[in-house]
């Protein structure tokens, strides 16, 4: 009969756009739960993160910042951005619909197999956690089964 476990990862993230390696995070809740053959499932619970898998190499992490602040700039013609237009905004309301609009990009979840009690990434593949919007304290809403 199969397993499920839930798991809440806390971190506090860097920014306002930088990625943070979480995979030695996933593979310990692994290790943790005794888990060999299974899935991974994890979700970022806010609206300005996103969750990819990608090579954790600074200047490849520069050029991803770069390349999404080019295609979606925090100057755009972002409605979002129009706080004095809009009901019920907090005082202190950051202008941030890029952000919004690069996790829409990236996604905010992703499954991951887990093979004889290992995350089932390739060599140069990482577990990031893009923060687009930080720095802030995060949430990453993990479940395990198997």
């Amino acid at each position: 009969m199969a397993t499920l476990l839930t798991h809440r990862l806390q971190l506090a993230t860097a920014g306002p756009f930088r990625c943070h390696d979480i995979t030695a995070e996933l593979q310990a809740l692994v290790a943790r739960a005794g888990l060999g053959d299974g899935l991974l499932v994890a979700a970022g619970q806010h609206t300005t993160t996103a969750l990819v898998v990608n090579e954790n190499e600074e200047r490849l992490l520069a050029d991803i910042e770069r390349f999404f602040l080019e295609l979606v700039p925090a100057d755009g013609p972002w409605l979002h951005n129009d706080l004095h237009l809009r009901p019920d905004v907090a005082p202190d309301e950051p202008r941030n619909a890029h952000s919004h609009l690069i996790a829409l990009l990236l996604g905010n979840h992703l499954s991951l197999p887990v093979v004889a009690g290992r995350l089932g990434l390739g060599r140069y593949q990482a577990v990031l956690l893009v923060e687009l919007d930080g720095p802030r304290q995060r949430e990453v809403l993990v479940q395990l089964w198997g």
